[in-house]
């Protein structure tokens, strides 16, 4: 049986949401048969374990064996014979009220399969889940907005989409305006607006018809620096009022900092829970290469450009991964160009071991005539001075993108590096600092009264 319904009661008064035994099946390369008659054909096939009659020919399955696929032998296991995955595969845990838990993961982890289940988006395959209270989801950016509805009238629809009654939203109305910045576009149609307005507007509808539940996806990523802290500090006011509040962010920095307990999703399975601090350190350590290389054999991107190799060299321009705290780190990418393509960036993304970002770089800081490039293989390196990062561990995130177009590849916690002090700034090992960096500032001295 797979259900998702409100509580009717609980052992636990105090837990607002129970997922029990929780799997999401996935068919590859199709969401239906494109009419309704094949998708109920196909319905009513599977309620009598008969084969599906709109596979296509040679992907038939007897229901014998049907039913020995009925569940997959390991994680990310493909059932045999078909063209079917698991997203989620045997998921269960418990949110009190008032927790705010991340649900952190690699892209593909099934960190949005799973908050789209919570909010009947969509339906589980097997599994049963359990909420008591409203629940406000913000999964993608201005879900349930009309392009020819004004901004406000926007506010009256997605808030009747959430379930908030029509006094309710004329008391938060002046409130979500303000929040979002968007007073002076109130009347105007939303397909005018910017991506950073459009997702202001969602957020603040979500965030202030008081849910019992806020359920968060990765929509805060459009917003501004600014606008991001604002949403943080919403979502913990969300918290403080006693809510619920189920944030999914590749930010570490943010989960660490809003979030009490966490999730680890890997391949569709719970790999680790716990709290926050734990659980991104478990993130950041999983899967991360330690030898200070790694190399893609057919490249990783798409048609336009493809990336290779990524690499970390010392001064005496050797691979490795653990660097002395005086050395220079040459962080060095490979990547090819398939067809001639403007604005592609390539760069990468440098964090500490609770997920914090230290600094993001691209080549074309320094290399805006690269902003062009043309078919062949390039070699683009970036020098982290001496003396500049702090003893401890970090990792390296990767990727290549068009600018305001699209991720061509974005590959998360690629490589890890280690910076020892061996000597510290001053000339000694104890000589410990506070700080994510510590430069070697240049001082002068000058004595202005002699005693």
């Amino acid at each position: 049986m797979s259900t998702v319904q409100q509580f009717n009661g609980s052992t636990s008064p105090d837990v607002v949401i129970s997922v029990e035994g929780l799997w999401k099946q996935y068919r590859y390369g199709t969401i239906s048969h494109a009419t309704l008659r094949k998708d109920i054909q196909s319905w009513w096939a599977r309620v009598r374990g008969r084969d599906d009659p709109n596979l296509p020919i040679g992907m038939e399955q007897s229901a014998k064996s049907k039913a020995s696929d009925s569940m997959p032998s390991a994680p990310g296991t493909m059932l045999s014979g078909d063209d079917r995955f698991w997203a989620l595969q045997d998921v269960s845990f418990e949110v009190k009220q008032g927790e705010v838990i991340g649900i952190i993961g690699k892209n593909g982890a099934g960190k949005s399969t799973l908050l789209k289940i919570l909010s009947r988006v969509t339906t589980p395959t097997k599994g049963e889940i359990k909420i008591k209270g409203r629940v406000a989801s913000l999964l993608e950016v201005g879900t349930g907005f009309h392009p020819e509805l004004t901004g406000g009238e926007n506010i009256f629809l997605n808030g009747a989409i959430l379930g908030m009654t029509k006094e309710e939203i004329k008391r938060k109305f002046d409130e979500i305006v303000a929040f979002a910045e968007v007073a002076k576009f109130v009347d105007t149609p939303v397909k005018r607006y910017s991506s950073g307005m459009y997702v202001r507007l969602a957020f603040a509808v979500a965030a202030h018809l008081e849910p019992e539940i806020l359920v968060v996806d990765e929509v805060l990523a459009v917003g501004d620096a600014q606008f991001q802290k604002k949403c943080l500090g919403k979502m913990a006011d969300v918290a403080k009022a006693g809510r619920t509040v189920l944030f999914v962010s590749h930010n570490m920095g943010a989960v660490s900092a809003l979030c009490a307990t966490g999730i680890l999703l890997q391949e569709g399975v719970i790999a680790y829970s716990g709290s926050a601090t734990q659980v991104v350190t478990k993130y950041l350590e999983y899967g991360i290469e330690k030898t200070g290389v790694k190399t893609w054999n057919s490249g990783v991107g798409d048609d336009s450009l493809r990336l290779r190799t990524v690499r970390l060299l010392n001064s005496n321009n050797n691979v490795t991964n653990t660097f002395d705290i005086k050395d220079n780190i040459t962080i060095e990418m490979e990547f090819e160009v398939l067809r001639t393509v403007e604005g592609a960036r390539v760069g990468f993304r440098l964090l500490t071991s609770d997920g914090t970002i230290v600094l993001t770089s691209e080549d074309t800081d320094s290399c805006s005539s690269l902003s062009i490039k043309e078919p062949g293989l390039y070699q683009t390196k970036a020098i982290i001075p001496g003396n500049l990062l702090n003893e401890g561990g970090y990792s390296l995130t990767f990727g290549c993108h068009l600018p305001m177009v699209r991720t061509i590849y974005f590959e998360e916690n690629c490589l890890g590096l280690t910076i020892e002090n061996t000597g510290g700034v001053g000339g000694f090992v104890d000589d410990k600092r506070r700080g994510i960096i510590r430069p070697r500032l240049s001082w002068e001295y000058e004595l202005i009264e002699e005693k």
